[in-house]
């Protein structure tokens, strides 16, 4: 037994000292290497921090710190459009988002209205960290505080408006106003945060009243209609009267445009045949009475010319020829 202990201690390689010497002075370099080495993503900033105080900030791309954990790195999504959700929570995001709701949404949602109605508010803010700093430091956490900071606002602009201003023709106004006053507040703390959108996603009357609301919403829904049916009718008639009462007023205008001018002319032409007439009486004479002749024989049917001179011709003429009985 012995004997085969001995040989196996004689098949066994011996490593020197140097080998170790290297695998360990590998494994140090490796180690440090892993500590020391990072990498930033292009929509991240990197905050490095010695024994917990803050040092420097990092860009994007391939960088090294002190490895042993002397320094740390945290990252922050600056350049990622990050959400909130208030009064719901999304359970599973696809084609067909499921939403679920709990206690604590439910309290989230149930607020009091201006007029001492309640109101079922869920809504979704969109926001960016535009200061990765005040984001991690000024606060002891940002991410509650924020949250803190939707409900404080919605609360308040709702508490402002009456109930059917908040359920039909507010939530647009109260949204904006509730995104600037939110980011007065992020301002004011310093928390880092850029809000770019909040939307009411739903607002609803409670369960017990809602028939009611809806009946109240679809009869101010028919009021609209209804008046826009009044002016879509108003601005088709009145700018349709307005024309025809222009038009004549324009005919009447031209008419008497027309009549003063042709009394005018009439006047004018008497005047100048009258200062010829002064000139040459029997000549303008013969000459009107011409003109007046041209003007008369060709609307006459029956032409008969006598002698003036001639007697009793009246009875030898056929003058009932061509009268119909």
């Amino acid at each position: 037994m012995n004997g085969d202990l001995q040989t196996m201690e004689l098949r066994l390689p011996k490593i020197g000292g140097g080998v170790v010497k290297i695998i360990a002075g590998a494994i140090v370099v490796l180690i440090i290497l892993i500590s020391s080495v990072y990498q930033i993503e292009p929509e991240e900033r990197g905050l490095i921090l010695r024994f917990g105080k803050f040092v420097r900030p990092t860009d994007p791309g391939l960088h090294f710190k002190l490895p042993f954990g002397i320094e740390t790195l945290r990252k922050v999504p600056v350049q990622r459009q990050l959400k909130m959700e208030f009064g719901y929570r999304t359970e599973e995001a696809g084609i067909r988002t499921q939403y679920k709701t709990t206690p604590e949404t439910q309290r989230e949602a149930i607020m009091l209205t201006g007029d001492l109605n309640v109101a079922v508010v869920e809504w979704i803010v969109q926001y960016k960290i535009k200061d990765p700093y005040n984001f991690l430091f000024k606060l002891r956490d940002a991410n509650m505080t924020f949250r803190y900071m939707n409900e404080a606002v919605v609360r308040k602009i709702v508490g402002d408006n009456s109930v059917d201003e908040v359920i039909t023709v507010g939530r647009s106004r109260m949204a904006n106003e509730a995104k600037l006053m939110l980011q007065e507040l992020c301002d004011l703390y310093e928390i880092g945060i850029e809000v770019n959108q909040l939307i009411f996603q739903d607002v609803n009357p409670p369960d017990a009243v809602k028939p009611s609301f809806n009946e109240v919403n679809e009869a101010l829904q028919e009021k609209e209609r209804k008046i826009n049916e009044a002016w879509s009718e108003y601005n088709q008639e009145i700018p349709k009267a307005t024309g025809v009462a222009e038009q004549t007023i324009r005919g009447a205008e031209g008419y008497a445009t027309a009549r003063v001018n042709n009394a005018q002319g009439d006047a004018n032409r008497f005047i100048a045949i009258y200062q010829e007439y002064r000139k040459a009486p029997l000549v303008t004479r013969k000459r009107l009475y011409l003109e007046a002749i041209s003007t008369i024989l060709p609307q006459i049917d029956r032409k008969i010319i006598f002698d003036e001179d001639h007697k009793n011709i009246l009875p030898l003429l056929n003058l009932a020829e061509g009268v119909e009985k």
